[in-house]
C-alpha cells in the first residue's frame, strides 16, 4: 500500500467523481489520501466532501496564491477550522515569487500565521515554495518552524534548498515533476534524500506524473511516482511504499488515530 501525501480531491473535475476516484485508489494500493486546502472559504465544502471517507484526511491553510474576497482570516477563525474531524496539517502555506509580483508582505506575514497556527495546533506544515527559496528558509527559521516540523511538498528545488529543509526537520515530498526528462535536479534529490525523510505525492488534478501527461492526475497516479523513485534509488517498488508510508505516519500522528 502507498500514500498520496498532497492532494485535491475537491477542484474539479476529482470533486465531481470523488467516489469513483477513491475506488481507482484504492485499486491501484493508495491506502490513505491526504486533501490539502487552499482557499479559506472552500475549506467547508471540502471537509462535507471528503469527510465520508475514512482513508482521506485533512488540512487547514491559504495557499501563497490564493485571493481572498475579503482581508486573511485571523489566527482565532483559521484555529477554529483546525478542530475539524480529520485535519492533520497546516497548509499549503508559504511563499510564491511566479505567480506573485510587486510588494508581497501580504503573503510573508499569512505564511507567519500559518506557522504561528501551526504552533498553537502543534500540526505540521505544508510549505509551498516557488522562486523563494532563501525567502522560505529564512522566514521559517526567523519564526522558529522546525518546532513543528512539516514537508516541503511538490519539491523542485535543488540539494542545497533540500539539504536547508532536512537541517530544520522537514520532510520532501515528490510530485509528477520527478518523473519528467528535464527534472535532472529534483531527481538527483531523489537519490539523495535519506529514507526517512522522503514522501510521494500528486498534487491532483496537477502535474500528471510519466506515462499519464497531459490527463487529469490523480491519487492512483502516485504509483508512478514512487515507481520512478524506486528506479533512481535503485531499491524496490515496495521499499519505497513502506518508507514513504512510515514517514507519512511519523509525520501526520493525527492520521494515524
Amino acid at each position: 500500500m502507498i500514500i498520496d501525501s498532497h492532494c485535491h480531491l475537491d477542484f474539479s473535475p476529482l470533486g465531481d467523481n470523488i467516489d469513483q476516484v477513491v475506488s481507482r485508489a484504492s485499486d491501484a494500493g493508495v491506502s490513505h489520501m491526504l486533501c490539502v486546502a487552499v482557499d479559506f472559504e472552500a475549506i467547508p465544502s471540502m471537509v462535507k466532501k471528503t469527510e465520508p471517507f475514512d482513508q482521506i484526511s485533512t488540512s487547514v491553510g491559504i495557499h501563497p496564491n490564493s485571493s481572498l474576497q475579503s482581508p486573511d482570516p485571523s489566527l482565532e477563525q483559521l484555529h477554529q477550522l483546525t478542530q475539524q474531524k480529520g485535519v492533520v496539517a497546516i497548509g499549503e502555506t508559504g511563499l510564491d515569487y511566479f505567480r506573485s509580483s510587486g510588494q508581497l508582505d501580504w503573503q510573508r506575514d499569512r505564511f507567519r500565521r500559518h506557522i504561528e497556527l501551526a504552533k498553537e495546533t502543534k500540526l505540521p506544515l505544508i510549505i509551498h515554495s516557488r522562486d523563494a527559496q532563501d525567502d522560505t528558509i529564512a522566514l521559517m527559521k526567523n519564526e522558529k518552524a522546525q518546532q513543528v516540523g512539516g514537508v516541503m511538498h511538490c519539491f523542485t528545488g535543488d540539494w542545497e534548498f533540500a539539504k536547508k529543509s532536512l537541517d530544520m526537520g522537514f520532510y520532501i515530498s515528490f510530485s509528477g515533476i520527478v518523473t519528467f526528462s528535464s527534472a535532472k535536479n529534483i531527481q538527483e534529490v531523489a537519490t539523495k534524500v535519506p529514507h526517512d525523510r522522503f514522501m510521494v505525492e500528486t498534487d491532483a488534478p496537477y502535474l500528471t506524473p510519466a506515462p499519464y501527461r497531459g490527463k487529469t492526475n490523480e491519487p492512483a497516479y502516485v504509483t508512478h511516482v514512487a515507481q520512478f523513485i524506486s528506479t533512481l534509488r535503485n531499491c524496490s517498488y515496495q521499499q519505497v511504499c513502506e518508507e514513504t508510508s512510515s514517514n507519512f505516519f511519523n509525520l501526520f500522528t493525527a492520521a494515524a488515530d
